[in-house]
C-alpha cells in the first residue's frame, strides 16, 4: 500500500492538528488507532476505522474486543472490517482511501478531511551509526540481542522499542533496571509473560498473562471466571457498568494464567493480576484477598471466585 503524504498522518502528527477535523478514516485497529479514535470521536469527529482482519486488537482477549467494539460503534465509531486498503491519496484540502472487502466486491472510496495510518510500529535506529558498531539488526531493523540483552558488541547493550517484544514503555523501563543491574554484577530476571498491556479507550482494555485462544493452541485445560461491571455497585453508583473482568486459571492446579478487563480504571486493577501472577497464586487465592467495598477492585474478587467454583457473589 504506497499513500502521497499530505493529509495522510501518523499519530504522532495527528496530536499537533489546530482544526478538529470533521472526518477522519484510521487504518489499523490497533492499540494507537483505536486510542486516537476513540479520542477524536468524543471530540465531535466522524470516525471511521479501516481493518484487513475480521476483529480489533489481534492477540488480545477476544471478548475484551467484542465488547470494546460494541462500545466504540455506541461513541459513533464505524468500523470496515475485513477490508483490504488498495490506496490513500492526499490533497492540501483532502484525502481519499480506496478499499475493498477481501470476501470480494466493488472497491469503495473514503473521502476524508484527514488519513491516520495506524497499521504498526517500527524501531528508530536509523541514523545511530550501527553500522559503525557491529551491532547486528534483524529484517525488521530491530538491534539483536542475545542473554541479558547483550548486543554482538560485548559492551554494547540494548533495550525498549529497538529490540524484540511489545513497544511498551514499562516494558523498556524493566529492561533499563535488568541491565544495569546485570552490569553491576547482580542476577535479575524479567519475564515477559507478567508484562502488562493497555489500551487507553474508555472503558480501557488491560490484560497480563495467557488469553484463551493461546492456551487452546497450546493444549493447556483452563477454566474461566467472569463478572460483568453492570453487576457491581461501584461501577453502577458511578454509571461505568460496561464491560468485565475475566480470570483464567488452570483447570487442575488453579494457578492464575491469565488475567483479561474491559472496565473502568482496568489500567489500575491489572496490577492485581500481575502481583498475584508473579508469585504463581491460584484463583482461590486471589478470592480470598479482602477487597475494599465498594470498590472497581471487587469485580477482580468476583471474578476469582467464578472462576474456582462458579461461586461469585453477585450473578
Amino acid at each position: 500500500m504506497g499513500y502521497d503524504k499530505n493529509r495522510v498522518i501518523t499519530s504522532t502528527e495527528a496530536l499537533n492538528i489546530t482544526t478538529l477535523p470533521k472526518h477522519l478514516v484510521i487504518i489499523g485497529a490497533g492499540v494507537i488507532g483505536l486510542e486516537m479514535g476513540s479520542v477524536f470521536a468524543r471530540l465531535g469527529t466522524k470516525v471511521e476505522v479501516v481493518e484487513y482482519l475480521d476483529r480489533i486488537l489481534p492477540g488480545m482477549d477476544s471478548d475484551a474486543a467484542k465488547e470494546l467494539t460494541r462500545s466504540l460503534k455506541k461513541l459513533g465509531i464505524t468500523f470496515h472490517l475485513s477490508h483490504e486498503v488498495l490506496s490513500v491519496k492526499g490533497s492540501k484540502t483532502k484525502a481519499k482511501v480506496e478499499m475493498k472487502p477481501r470476501a470480494g466486491g466493488d472497491p469503495i472510496t473514503l473521502e476524508t478531511d484527514y488519513c491516520l495510518i495506524a497499521i504498526g510500529r517500527r524501531p528508530y535506529t536509523e541514523g545511530l551509526g550501527l553500522e559503525n558498531t557491529g551491532v547486528k539488526l534483524d529484517e525488521k531493523g530491530k538491534i539483536i540481542v542475545g542473554d541479558h540483552l547483550r548486543t554482538d558488541v560485548p559492551n554494547i547493550y540494548a533495550i525498549g522499542d529497538v529490540i524484540k517484544g511489545a513497544m511498551l514503555a514499562h516494558k523498556a523501563e524493566e529492561e533499563g533496571i535488568y541491565v544495569v543491574e546485570t552490569i553491576a554484577g547482580q542476577k535479575p530476571h524479567i519475564d515477559y509473560n507478567l508484562i502488562p498491556g493497555v489500551v487507553y479507550t474508555w472503558p480501557e482494555i488491560a490484560s497480563v498473562g495467557k488469553t484463551e485462544e493461546t492456551l487452546k493452541a497450546e493444549g493447556i485445560e483452563y477454566k474461566v471466571g467472569k463478572f460483568p461491571m453492570k453487576a457491581l455497585g461501584r461501577a453502577r453508583a458511578s454509571g461505568d457498568t460496561d464491560g468485565f473482568v475475566k480470570v483464567i486459571a488452570q483447570k487442575d492446579t488453579d494457578e492464575i494464567l491469565g488475567v483479561h478487563m474491559f472496565a473502568a480504571r482496568a489500567a489500575d486493577l491489572i496490577m492485581e493480576g500481575v502481583a498475584l501472577m508473579e508469585f504463581r497464586a491460584s484463583a482461590e487465592d486471589m478470592a480470598r484477598i479482602s477487597h475494599p467495598h465498594p470498590t472497581f477492585s471487587e469485580a477482580v474478587k468476583e471474578a476469582a471466585l467464578a472462576a474456582t467454583e462458579n461461586r461469585a457473589l453477585h450473578i
